[in-house]
C-alpha cells in the first residue's frame, strides 16, 4: 500500500509559478513510475508529467517547456515546478504512483490560475 500526500496548490495569476510536492509513504525508488495528473471541471483526468524509476521524464504537449517534474529520493518526494501558468492550467492536480499492476493516487490539490 502507498499513501501520497500533495501540497503546494493555490491561486496564482497568469504567468506566475507554483511548485507542487508529493510525499510518499515509502521509498519512491521502488515505484515503476511517478507522475502528476490533473482534472479540470467536466474533463477527464490526464497525466501531464511522469518520471520513471530510472529518472526518465515525459510531458504532455501542453505543458512541455513550462512544467518540470523532479524527485528527491531521500525525502520520498516528487515535485512539479509549474512556470508560465495559464488559466487553462486550472485544475485539481493529483500525484500518481505506479507499482505494477496498481495505480495509487493522492487526494489532489487545487491549482487556480487567474487571467
Amino acid at each position: 500500500q502507498v499513501q501520497l500526500v500533495e501540497s503546494g496548490g493555490g491561486l496564482v495569476q497568469a504567468g506566475g509559478s507554483l511548485r507542487l510536492s508529493c510525499a510518499a509513504s515509502r521509498n519512491i525508488f521502488t515505484f515503476n513510475r511517478m507522475g502528476w495528473a490533473r482534472q479540470a471541471p467536466g474533463k477527464q483526468r490526464e497525466l501531464v508529467a511522469t518520471i520513471t524509476s530510472g529518472g526518465s521524464t515525459n510531458y504532455e504537449d501542453s505543458v512541455k517547456g513550462r512544467f518540470t517534474i523532479s524527485r528527491d529520493i531521500a525525502k520520498r518526494t516528487v515535485y512539479l515546478q509549474m512556470n508560465s501558468l495559464k488559466p487553462e492550467d486550472t485544475a485539481v492536480y493529483y500525484c500518481n504512483a505506479l507499482v505494477v499492476p496498481t495505480d495509487y493516487w493522492g487526494q489532489g490539490t487545487q491549482v487556480t490560475v487567474s487571467s
